[in-house]
């Protein structure tokens, strides 16, 4: 489509991957809210999935492969890429957060986009950080971040630069990426977008078609505002091709959004319904973030009832079923009496429980990578327990491996947006073949989002 043309292809415009749960919904947000209607699935959609959703323009996949291994990615994204290729989007969208944290190890998005660009014939794959919605802004290379209004560079940045298992301490997200890919690497800054140079500099990177798909370069392109936001997608959508692969976070669908916003393929005042007020919420917590921690001292500060998730008794396996047990009647017990209930497992990264979670691995027995998805799964099982013994309809999940678990394990097999909540977690409807569980409201929260009074935002206040 040349610029200016006020037309859609038919079909799907952008299938995506999260490579977590948080971060899935909010690129269905990110969507939803411009106007395109977007579905995301907890597993891979059948031909009957997605027969029920119509009119579903973008598809979403929710992963879980920040917190894994390249031998992870290498079994299990190819299966899940091939999957979203076949859908016939002309973007193939490898969501990643916001911040960019990974590393060669563990979440490595150079890995991701080694797998992703066999998928799509596209001869370069471009990336897009920035997202000034979410208090993102990449200049010249290097990312930034905001935070209660002072903005940080990456690997200056309070939270990230000290993230438990991917501490960002570069901000220069090519030589980032260049520790976990041996591809080029390039660059549109924000001026050459400016000047109107970034097709014929995309043009000049990409290999002949002849060249193996390691040669296809990966294009950066900066957004600082909601002009270089606009004009990276104009860039993106016009140069797809015959399709295109893309590892970006959800500055991706902002900025395909805002171009076609642009062309007046979309309405000029986007936007989602207002939440709806209910008497009382359950929410469980696995994130590690201060902003997290703000949010639980609100909470316990405004009628919530907040129960510690005992990390040495649900680590050890004689002791675990008792701690789930007593946690659940807790939080049960104050929804009998009309109250809310949290229950979280640490409160921000000088919690004891963060601190020492490696010695409380090791004295459980388990490995760190094993403990951490233990607290997840007993977080998850009280969320189900508690469901089932009371009449909740809305529940809040923080934390990206938090989310899929309690996703998982309440059945849930896709979700649609409903109302807006905060930027990057909106409110969310389940679908499920469960009839429990069917029409339940539930957010995803990223550790980073959100204002503190965010848990009482999600009751309606």
């Amino acid at each position: 489509m040349s610029r200016g043309t006020a037309s859609w292809p038919d079909g799907l415009l952008l299938a995506y991957y999260g490579d977590d749960f948080t971060g899935s919904t909010d690129a269905m947000e990110a969507m939803t809210a411009a106007g395109v209607p977007t579905v995301l699935f907890l597993r891979t959609p059948t031909p009957a999935d997605l027969a029920r959703f119509p009119q579903a323009r973008c598809v979403g996949l929710a992963g879980a492969s920040r917190g894994r291994s390249p031998a992870w990615m290498d079994a299990e994204l190819p299966q899940a890429f091939a999957a979203l290729a076949a859908l016939g989007a002309p973007v193939l969208h490898y969501k990643v957060c916001s911040t960019f944290d990974s590393s060669p190890t563990i979440g490595s998005i150079g890995r991701a986009i080694d797998i992703g660009v066999r998928h799509m014939p596209g001869r370069w794959s471009p990336c897009i950080v920035g997202a000034p919605r979410l208090k993102r802004y990449q200049l010249f290379g290097n990312l930034f971040a905001a935070v209660d209004g002072e903005g940080h560079r990456l690997d200056r940045h309070p939270t990230m630069s000290r993230h438990p298992v991917t501490p960002m301490d570069e901000a220069d997200l090519r030589r980032h990426l260049a520790r976990q890919t041996d591809r080029p690497i390039a660059l549109v800054d924000m001026v050459q977008l400016g000047q109107g140079a970034g097709a014929a500099r995309v043009a000049a990177l990409q290999p002949p078609p002849a060249a193996a798909t390691d040669a296809v370069p990966v294009v950066m392109i900066d957004v600082l505002d909601e002009t270089t936001l606009r004009e990276a997608g104009a860039l993106v959508w016009e140069q797809r091709g015959a399709g295109v692969f893309s590892a970006s976070s959800s500055g991706l669908p902002y900025a395909l959004t805002a171009h076609w916003r642009s062309q007046g393929l979309l309405p000029a005042q986007p936007g989602l319904p207002a939440i709806t007020p209910v008497d009382q919420i359950a929410a469980v917590s696995g994130s590690c973030s201060p902003v997290t921690a703000g949010q639980i001292a609100w909470a316990r500060a405004n009628g919530f009832a907040t129960e510690r998730l005992r990390l040495p008794q649900a680590l050890h396996g004689s002791t675990r079923e008792a701690e789930i047990e007593r946690t659940v009647a807790a939080a049960a017990q104050a929804v009998a009496q009309g109250r809310s209930a949290l229950v979280f497992s640490a409160e921000g990264p000088d919690d004891p429980s963060v601190r020492d979670f490696d010695a409380l691995a090791a004295e459980a027995g388990l490995p760190r990578a094993e403990a951490a998805r233990l607290v997840g799964t007993a977080l998850a099982e009280v969320m189900r327990r508690l469901l089932d013994r009371t009449a909740l309809r809305r529940v809040v999940v923080a934390g990206g491996d938090s989310s899929g678990e309690v996703a998982s394990t309440l059945g849930i097999d896709a979700l649609t947006v409903v109302a807006g909540l905060v930027p990057g977690a909106p409110l969310c409807r389940a679908w499920s073949a469960l009839p429990q569980r069917d029409g339940l409201e539930l957010a995803l929260k990223g550790g980073q989002m959100g204002e503190a009074d965010f848990f009482g935002r999600a009751l309606g206040r």
